[in-house]
């Protein structure tokens, strides 16, 4: 299991740092580690130490639980299969929590709008 997840982490390690436009070596400086480290991370050859994670996810701008999002096992050691949801409940929850009292109102307003759609058919 412990190698699945090096590899799932590596994966969505990859992913969150291409989509920033990151090159390995600016991700290694960041937590100093060598790139080549992160080569390791990302190919899953490497575990990943939970301070390192953190460091990790600090960097990329991500909650830790980014990294265990969409890991099988994970849902299955958590006894349930709506994991992901969970988490992504929490991040809107903080996402939300974030915003200004104005941007809180358009939203909801949005929501109020789209169920009355919902209901007109």
């Amino acid at each position: 299991m412990e190698e699945n997840f090096n590899i799932h982490l590596g994966k969505k390690l990859r992913m969150r740092r291409l989509s920033l436009g990151l090159t390995q070596t600016k991700v290694a400086q960041a937590i100093n580690v060598t790139f080549q480290q992160i080569q390791k991370y990302e190919k899953g050859t490497n575990g990943v130490s939970s301070s390192r994670l953190m460091q990790l996810a600090q960097f990329l701008k991500v909650p830790i639980t980014y990294f265990y999002e969409e890991y099988k096992d994970y849902k299955d050691m958590a006894g349930t299969n709506d994991t992901t949801e969970d988490l992504n409940y929490s991040f809107l929850t903080k996402t939300f929590s974030s915003l200004s009292k104005i941007e809180k109102e358009k939203i909801l307003q949005v929501l109020k709008n789209i169920e009355s759609l919902d209901k007109t058919g």
